[in-house]
């Protein structure tokens, strides 16, 4: 503990306004007086009700109207609470509802006289919206098919309801920690959950024969969590779960807010110290890891129907971005009591499943009108898409991205069909990521871009192998700042490549580990993607630069550049570069007798500046050709 209260006393030298904002009151103060807020309108408010204490409570004040978080521990609804849900979106919220990756729901553009009628109907089913912003303990997430599905070992609910327990509605845990903090337990094999991706992370393990958790600290985003090696027994996750809050609580940094999760404390301490502290703090000598069992992806991954250990079948209704609507919410909820046993579950990436449905009975459920409505969203390109709010509802938007993400899915699929493929691409509205984005296969950050005008446009920074694996890894950048109408081509010729190479039912992250990442440098791609765009969509000339199952390049930048120019230079002239190649070393070719004037133009179709662009990528003089494609692509950007 004296090295925890060390490193404190080092970062406790200035406190930050939110602390200083926390002292004032106690955040119950302002819940108990909600009704007379809704009373009095924005007159009763505070500005640090506003501005802190309501969002402890899921209350985010948007101006004209308010945002509200609905806690649903691991996405599970009950009949009833799914009907509320729907009815209050209905009544109260413009019939609109998001979908979150952390498995519940946002309600948006609520009045504030309608906030303590609000809250009432959804306590009377059961749902609280407690501790769901703020500096608190968020929504606990999980396997959506947990306890259902075959690959679930452990069934966490009851446990998540004894977590509940500990901070729930609990005074004594609302707005006391430094920073958010966020949970994942995953009891199943595969990883449904981004079960890398929280604060704390219980993955299910095995350790001499005993079925337990490993633990994982410290993730947030654009960073996976790290391995505290150790192994929790199912018993033993309350006492682990409640030291850990009460070591972050108490030496968690209060001073610069960026640089106060959980994270910063395990870096300045150390991992080893952490877990040192929560053992003092437990009274209990946990044990060393055990055998990390949860895998790559979700077993469900690509599929809407999966067949449950109980003979029973989970439909998945595909939600692009997560929008959905309270009308739709009740019409599932109706579905589910019919076909099913009426409960429904959220999932990470912003879908829902309809459970319990008899195998006599799923045909006819998926032919309901509800059913009918989503189905055309069921393609690999929405099926596991995820897509953070934009600047519709986000004041830290930069682009509105659902949108966009729903755009450029309908745009692949029109474009590119893929049958039995999965792909995960993540979208984040700005550098925030809430959209997980750098996890993704395919990522993309919101930004601002110009376009061949030098205009501003909406933009994305493409991101590239992101993996959600047991060494789960960040992605690669492909290409920064491009105009979002540019943006979906390239990403056509990536899943091009996927669809003409890939093996049979081979996900795109296995794919980008087998082929992809394995052959090229993500450099290479990114001009990949980029030559495609210019020789086929801007200059319609039909000549495709596709990669090679067998690639002649390694994947050293500037002999790529070489081999990628001299397969430009036949494309574009039907000839080849130099007739005679030793070894495929740059510096011993042989250059063909040419005449320079001629062929300072590819192809006459071609813009001058392009053609330079590709004769210089395999010059005859070795010093004077491009050596990282870096300079390529700005060259490019001038075409």
């Amino acid at each position: 503990m004296s090295i925890l209260a060390k490193a404190l006393d080092a970062r406790s030298k200035k406190i930050n306004k939110v602390e200083t904002t926390k002292s004032l009151k106690h955040a119950m103060d302002v819940y108990e007086r909600l009704e007379d807020i809704a009373k009095a309108g924005y007159d009763g408010l505070q500005s640090e009700d506003s501005a802190y204490f309501l969002k402890c409570f899921g209350l985010f004040d948007k101006g004209e109207d308010f945002m509200l978080r609905v806690r649903i521990p691991a996405g599970q609804l009950t009949n009833d609470q799914a009907i509320r849900v729907g009815e209050v979106a209905k009544k109260y919220g413009n019939d609109y509802i998001d979908i979150t990756t952390r498995m519940q729901v946002e309600l948006r553009y609520l009045q504030i006289e309608d906030i303590a009628s609000v809250l009432q109907s959804l306590q009377e089913v059961g749902i609280s919206t407690f501790q769901t912003g703020a500096d608190n303990p968020r929504n606990i997430v999980t396997d959506p098919l947990d306890g259902i599905a075959y690959d679930n070992i452990i069934e966490t609910m009851p446990i998540i309801e004894r977590l509940q327990e500990i901070i729930g509605e609990n005074p004594d845990w609302i707005s006391v920690l430094p920073r958010k903090f966020n949970t994942g337990i995953i009891g199943s094999l595969s990883n449904s959950c981004n079960i890398f991706g929280h604060d704390c992370c219980f993955v299910l393990a095995q350790k001499d024969g005993v079925f337990g958790f490993n633990i994982y600290l410290g993730a947030r985003v654009g960073v996976q969590a790290i391995d505290a090696d150790l192994f929790v027994q199912i018993d033993e996750v309350e006492i682990f779960f409640k030291s850990l809050l009460n070591i972050f609580r108490d030496y968690g940094y209060r001073d610069n807010r960026n640089k106060n999760r959980l994270i910063f404390l395990i870096r300045d301490v150390g991992i080893a110290n952490l877990i040192d502290a929560i053992k003092d703090e437990a009274k209990i000598e946990f044990a060393p890891a055990g055998v990390t069992m949860v895998q790559s992806q979700s077993t469900a991954l690509g599929s809407n129907r999966v067949l449950g250990r109980d003979g029973n079948f989970s439909y998945k209704i595909i939600v692009p971005s997560g929008i959905f609507t309270g009308s739709d919410m009740i019409e599932v909820a109706k579905e589910a009591k019919e076909f099913g046993s009426g409960d429904i579950r959220l999932t990470y990436d912003q879908n829902l499943y309809i459970l319990g449905i008899p195998s006599s009975d799923i045909d006819t459920l998926i032919e309901s009108d509800i059913s009918q409505k989503y189905q055309k969203y069921n393609n690999p390109y929405f099926h596991d898409m995820i897509a953070c709010a934009g600047t519709k509802t986000c004041n830290f938007g930069v682009i509105p991205n659902k949108a966009d993400a729903i755009e450029m899915a309908e745009f692949l699929n029109n474009e590119l069909p893929l049958e039995s493929a999965t792909v995960r691409m993540n979208w984040s509205a700005c550098p925030k990521g809430c959209g997980v984005h750098g996890i993704a296969d395919i990522g993309f950050e919101g930004c601002k871009a110009k376009d061949s005008d030098g205009t501003r446009v909406d933009g994305v920074h493409i991101y590239l192998g992101g993996k959600i694996t047991r060494v789960a890894k960040e992605a690669h950048t492909l290409h920064k700042a491009l105009p979002i109408v540019e943006a979906k081509h390239h990403i056509k010729y990536l899943l091009k490549t996927y669809q003409d190479f890939r093996q049979r039912a081979e996900t795109y992250e296995a794919f980008d580990d087998r082929f992809l990442s394995t052959n090229y440098s993500f450099q290479a791609l990114g001009f990949y993607t980029k030559i495609n765009y210019i020789l086929n969509d801007k200059l319609e000339l039909d000549i495709p630069f596709g990669l090679e199952e067998e690639p002649k390049t390694s994947k050293r930048e500037e002999y790529e550049i070489f081999v990628f120019g001299l397969k430009l230079y036949q494309l574009l002239t039907g000839v080849k570069r130099f007739d005679a190649v030793i070894g495929l070393q740059a510096n011993m070719l042989k250059p063909t007798k040419i005449n320079r004037d001629t062929v300072s133009k590819l192809n006459p179709k071609v813009p001058l500046k392009l053609s330079e662009i590709i004769y210089n990528m395999t010059h005859e003089i070795k010093k004077q050709r491009a050596s990282v494609f870096s300079e390529l692509l700005v060259a490019l950007k001038e075409l």
